[in-house]
């Protein structure tokens, strides 16, 4: 038990679990408003994975709870089986729970398997393409909240829908004889009587659940923007443009206390004190969160049917957000996370979080960063955070129950804007045509379609790019490796032995791409103590944009050692992607990327012997002041 709880650190930890809690609270009442089950969901969410998922997980300062990604995608499955259930949400509920649930089970059997330490196979384009993509998903979607309209509250688009919603209930009750074995040419005056029986209410409330399904996601956001721009709510866009505003500007005071709390309590407790007239969020029910018990007889297989497969690509996408925070936080605290023991925790805690009507989550990269900085050390940090969320839950239920549904669609904003991948975009017009591709299509894809599969169609692109270069340079004759020999070159020989015994030669052999990022990384981080490292680039036909961020990354780490870092020979395009994508100059200068090993050797010696000689000066001087 002492391996698996480390209390040597329970003060840090307990500090970095409130921390990353405090960060996660208005996030998790944001995705929850956003996903369409109500704030208090995103908060059992937020809840329920955090402890779970750090109880048994394999990362040990992850934070978990609903994500932009997760919530986006979970958004999409809510909708289309209410949608399926003709808006009727107590006949919804069941089995959106339990496509919730499946996606926690099928975590569990991937991390049995062994599946986690496959993520490290994407590339960086579809990952950057697909949190692009998630980024333009919440913007699109929270423009019509911030400006205060809901296409279900429309009543001219609700009067559109009129005569579509005495149709459905109509065919509704044509169902219902049917299942009964009721012959509707045998017994026409009871069916006619039924028909009798609608009402202009029961008419008007299915036009309403069809507005506000037809005002869903990005194509509806899109379709009803002049809507919202016609009819503007003026403070409802007050209240989202303050929310931004102070989650901008508070950061450039402090970033000690988090921007978005402070903008949820100040721009919530304004309207509430001064009267305002805004839309709440959904309530938040007092206490902890009920069982939901899914009973086979609630779930209609012909519906659920369908989003079986939802259940899988939400899992996938689970683990590779969770996957992609654990290296994050590997990176942070110089740790290695178990990527199957981590898809096990996250899938106990999905299940668990989904029996009580929680949003499911992931690993979420700014909680374990915050975690991290906080003095966060072990998994008693994300245990904390979740106890902390159960007590805010517990305690201030109805105050958060009066928090303005702008606030929450300002935050989102600011989600949106935050979770893009700029660094891709930003290299977007120097990257090599193919890869653009791919970026462009898996974003699009995000957007406009489906959120995994854009991620499946991604993969599969940058694998027959991946293997008509393989191909190409076979047909060339050259070998495809990632080795790095310890044996010195013959020119390397020639240098005298006091700069050998100083300088660390490190050969490449064989292209630099996205499959070989985690174990080009090992290679760096193992390297002995040396003044100087020359990477020998001879032998490197190409690199792709993960492999030079995995070279800029180990060679920062190298300098942060103290180690002066020279390339040596590399060919023009690999040299043109240096300087295209701002390693050279931005990382190593100019003036240490030799184009032969020639010049490298001259500017060898001068440096060391410079060295050296400064180095028997100063201690001449140590000695005569001495």
């Amino acid at each position: 038990m002492k391996r698996y709880f480390d209390f040597s650190h329970f003060k840090l930890d307990l500090l970095g679990g409130i921390t990353a809690g405090i960060v996660a609270l208005p996030l998790a009442l944001a995705f929850g408003e956003q996903s369409g089950l109500g704030a208090a969901s995103g908060l059992y969410g937020a809840a329920f994975i955090a402890f779970f998922a750090a109880l048994f997980g394999g990362t040990a300062t992850q934070i978990s709870g609903p994500t932009a990604p997760m919530t986006a995608l979970s958004m999409i499955i809510i909708a289309g089986i209410v949608q399926a259930c003709e808006g009727e949400m107590s006949m919804a509920l069941p089995m959106i729970l339990s496509v919730f649930v499946l996606a926690g089970f099928i975590q569990i059997f991937l991390g049995v398997i062994k599946m986690g330490t496959y993520v490290k196979y994407i590339p960086y384009p579809v990952v950057s393409g697909f949190m692009t993509g998630i980024g333009i998903i919440i913007l699109i979607t929270q423009i019509p909240p911030m400006l205060g309209y809901y296409s279900g509250e429309d009543q001219q688009l609700v009067e559109q829908f009129m005569p579509h919603g005495e149709e459905l209930i109509l065919d509704r009750i044509l169902k219902e004889e049917a299942e009964t074995g009721i012959l509707v040419l045998d017994d026409i005056k009871e069916t006619v009587a039924r028909a009798a029986q609608i009402t202009d209410e029961h008419k008007l409330e299915e036009a309403q659940v069809l507005a506000t399904n037809d005002g869903k996601g990005v194509i509806g956001a899109l379709m009803h923007l002049d809507r919202a721009l016609t009819y503007i709510n003026w403070m409802e866009l007050m209240l989202a443009l303050a929310t931004i505003l102070i989650i901008y500007g508070f950061k450039r005071i402090t970033t000690v206390v988090p921007s978005t709390l402070v903008a949820l309590v100040t721009v919530s407790a304004a309207a509430y004190f001064m009267g305002l007239d805004y839309r709440l969020i959904q309530e938040i029910p007092t206490g902890f969160p009920a069982f939901q018990w899914i009973s086979p007889g609630d779930l209609d297989m012909g519906i659920l049917t369908p989003f079986l497969l939802s259940a899988f690509t939400l899992a996938l996408l689970g683990a590779i957000d969770s996957l992609l925070t654990s290296l994050v936080a590997d990176n942070l605290t110089k740790t290695q996370h178990d990527p199957n023991q981590e898809l096990i925790g996250q899938g106990i805690g999905n299940s668990i979080a989904a029996f009580f009507g929680g949003l499911p989550g992931a690993g979420a990269t700014i909680r374990t960063v915050v975690n991290i900085n906080a003095g966060g050390k072990t998994r008693i940090s994300g245990m904390v955070a979740g106890l902390f969320l159960f007590c805010i839950l517990i305690v201030l239920g109805p105050i958060a129950s009066t928090i303005p549904a702008a606030v929450l669609a300002g935050i989102l904003v600011t989600v949106g804007i935050g979770v893009m991948d700029y660094r891709g975009l930003k290299a977007l017009p120097k990257m090599e045509w193919n890869e653009k591709v791919i970026l462009i299509t898996v974003m699009l894809l995000t957007v406009f379609w489906q959120l995994v599969y854009a991620v499946g169609v991604g993969l599969i692109m940058a694998a027959f790019v991946f293997l008509k270069r393989m191909s190409d340079l076979s047909t060339e004759g050259i070998e495809v490796k990632s080795l790095v020999k310890s044996d010195l070159w013959g020119d390397e020989m020639e240098l005298d032995e006091t700069i050998r015994k100083r300088v660390l030669f490190k050969h490449l052999n064989g292209p630099i791409f996205f499959g070989i990022v985690n174990d080009f990384k090992n290679l760096f981080s193992k390297l002995p103590e040396a003044d100087v490292l020359i990477i020998r680039m001879e032998r490197v036909p190409f690199i792709d944009q993960s492999g030079l961020y995995a070279l800029e990354e180990a060679i920062q780490a190298l300098q942060r050692r103290d180690v002066v870092v020279a390339i040596s020979c590399p060919n023009k395009p690999v040299r043109a992607l240096l300087s295209d994508l701002n390693l050279v100059p931005g990382t190593i200068p100019d003036r240490l990327v030799f184009s032969d090993f020639v010049e490298c050797k001259k500017w060898l010696s001068a440096f060391i012997l410079g060295n050296l000689e400064a180095k028997k000066t100063m201690e001449s001087t140590e000695r005569l002041n001495a």
